[in-house]
Formats: structure tokens, sequence, C-alpha cells
């Protein structure tokens, strides 16, 4: 039939089926591929993932591309370790690592690494952990990677949220909140990560306590600057933080001022890390738990100098339970960087240990509380209670 046409109807039938070859490839480029592909938000680059979005528990708006491309900060899974003297050669006195402590297995994680790829995942004592530090947000937490009878490894998703890492496991790739643990999106959507006890500490004080304990190596196969801070004096930032949006909570100044925070009976509180340093203990009570907040110097803020071993001294601190065997003890600070508290007079580590006197070889029951970025904190707890000021 075709070679009867006239040339101009043969040109108008080509221009037809030129178009109607586009409109179906079009069709097929916008169309859902599935039913769940509808839910899919239109304002992130999700070409490439496999996620069910129609489970969800937040809007996307609140989400911003930091990396457009998944994985495209790579985690790490079952990082090479080296010893503590192996460590040394590289990793000076100050130098803050993420310390986790399972069943006598002792692992430091060192925040020169975790600054360029923000998730180790790990098996400490049989027990599978991913490790994460998001640099934005100056939050270290530590995750059991196990829901259920599932087994998750946990990668950079690239997508924020609150300027806070959103992490996503290669096995569903739901999406999770990096300073809450909670499922955002996907399969998951809802379900909360059990947090690991960990601290911020120095490695020297990691070495000193554990040495023969294990540290995360180098050799991760892939070539990073470690030590160096690509976000170099971010936490002297005055302004906006980087990709946060909504409004900041003037309580706290700067907005990267040093928090450790916590939820105490559900109770969100935050410890200015200012006053800790004065104050160097906390006797305190949330809700009605009594607390104590010993903190410690000698550890270099990670997101401050180029040169990570080089920044200014910002500590850290951790917060227990102050009752031991129904007995409430209140604590206080001696000059050598130790404690004592005023029942028995026993001498207190900065890990809630006691080292020497008639309680010598106690264990405070630890609580979860971690540094972060004031801002990032009161974005996620925006009722939260913050010590010397409510």
């Amino acid at each position: 039939m075709y070679r009867y046409l006239r040339p101009r109807q043969r040109a108008l039938l080509k221009r037809l089926v030129v178009w109607a070859a586009g409109a179906l490839l079009l069709g097929a480029l916008i169309a859902p591929a599935t039913g769940e592909s509808e839910c899919q938000p239109s304002n992130l680059r999700t070409v490439n993932w496999s996620t069910d979005f129609c489970q969800s528990i937040v809007n996307f708006d609140e989400i911003l591309v930091g990396n457009p491309v998944k994985n495209g900060i790579p985690s790490v899974a079952d990082p090479a370790m080296e010893s503590v003297e192996a460590a040394a050669a590289w990793l000076s006195e100050r130098s803050p690592v993420i310390a986790v402590e399972i069943d006598d297995e002792a692992r430091a994680y060192p925040l020169a690494i975790l600054m360029w790829h923000e998730i180790a995942n790990d098996v400490i004592a049989d027990v599978p952990v991913a490790v994460t530090f998001c640099p934005l947000c100056n939050s270290s937490v530590t995750f059991d990677r196990r829901i259920n009878d599932d087994l998750l490894e946990f990668g950079v998703s690239g997508l924020l949220r609150n300027s806070d890492l959103i992490m996503f496991d290669f096995e569903t790739e739901s999406w999770w909140q990096q300073l809450t643990g909670e499922g955002l999106v996907g399969a998951y959507a809802s379900v909360l990560l059990e947090i690991l006890p960990s601290q911020v500490v120095s490695f020297g004080s990691f070495a000193e306590r554990h040495p023969a304990g294990l540290v995360m190596s180098r050799e991760t196969g892939y070539n990073r600057q470690y030590g160096m801070n690509p976000y170099t004096d971010y936490d002297n930032r005055s302004g906006t933080p980087f990709l946060f949006r909504g409004a900041v909570d003037p309580r706290l100044s700067p907005p990267v001022a040093h928090v450790l925070a916590a939820l105490v009976d559900g109770i969100p509180v935050a410890y200015p890390f200012e006053i800790l340093r004065s104050e160097a203990v906390v006797n305190d009570v949330v809700a009605e738990t009594p607390v104590v907040i010993f903190f410690q110097g000698g550890v270099a803020s990670a997101l401050g100098d180029y040169v990570i071993d080089n920044a200014r001294d910002i500590g850290t601190a951790g917060m227990y339970e102050s009752t031991l065997d129904g007995v409430l003890l209140t604590f206080s600070a001696n000059d050598d960087g130790t404690f004592s508290d005023d029942a028995t007079g026993s001498t207190w580590n900065g890990y809630g240990e006691a080292i020497a006197g008639e309680l010598a070889g106690a264990q405070l029951p630890w609580i979860n509380a971690f540094p972060h970025f004031w801002f990032a904190w009161a974005a996620f707890h925006p009722d939260t209670l913050v010590y010397g000021l409510d």
C-alpha cells in the first residue's frame, strides 16, 4: 500500500510514524514500571533506586540531594583492622575515634577514616554493627545491623534530611536516618535500628584502656586523604549550616555548638560542651532518672583544622545512670581528670568505671548519649531540654 501513496502522503505518514514512536518511548520513560513507582518523589534523583517509595513516614520535600550518586561516598564492609601499636604510627594521642566495646572485644574507628566513608559495616563479638559518622552534623552513632532475622549492610545514599546523612540498606534499599536510626522510606519505614553503646574518645585514651584492642586500618581499598578534614573550620561556622533547610533553634550559638545529647525516659536533653568543659562533671535528674555526665579533654575536633590532629581540643563526654545497686551517687571532679563519689570516695574514670576504692571494678549503667552539632539535634528534637538554659 505504501508504494501507491503520493510523495506528500508518504512524507506525512513517515512523520506520523516517527511521532508515534516518540510518544511510545516517552510514555515508557515516564510511565510507572510497577504500580508502586507512581509514589516515586519528583524532587529527588531516584531513577536507579529500587526502594518501595509508597512506604514512607516523611515528606519527600524535607530531603535534599547532597551527592547525586548512590554510594558515591563509599561505605566500608568488613574493615581491615590493625593493632594499637600499628595505629600509633599514624594516629596521635588526640585523634578522635569512635570506641565500641562488646563482650570485652574493643575496637576503635578513627574519624580520620570515617570522615571519608561515613559508615563501617563490621562484626564485633559476633554482633553485626554499623559504626556511623555524619560530618555535617558531627553525629557518631553505632547500630546493630540486624532486624529480626534479617542482616543488613548499610551505604551512603547521598541524600540529606536536616543536613543529616540518610543511610540505605543494600538488601531493600530502604532509607534510614543516621542521627535517629529510624527507617524513613521503603520496606523498613518506621522501623528503629537498635542503638549500641559507643563513645567518641581520643586514640590515646582508647589505647591506654584497651592496649590489645583493634583499630580500623587505612587499608580500605580506597585512596583517600585519611587524616585530612575536607570541611575545614566547619565547627566554627556562624551562619546557616550547609544544606540545612528550616529555622535554627536560637537557644545555643553558633548552630554548630557541640552538645552531648540523649533521650532519657523519652525526654530529649542536650548538654553544651562549653558548660561540660567548665564543670567537668554534671549531676542531674532527667524525668525521674538521676544521671551523671563526665567530661574528658584531650580530643581534637574532627571538623576544625584541615589536619584533624592539629584542631582545637573539643573534648568528649559520656552519660551514665548515677544509681548503682540502689544507691544514689553524687560525683565531683578531681584535679587529675578522674572523679570521686561522695558516698564511698571511690575513684572513677570518664568511662563510668570505678578504678580505685571501695567500689573498684563497678560500672555505672551506660546511657546512649552522643555528640552532635546543636542545630541537628534540635531539628529532630525541637522540644529538647538544654542544660543551663531550661
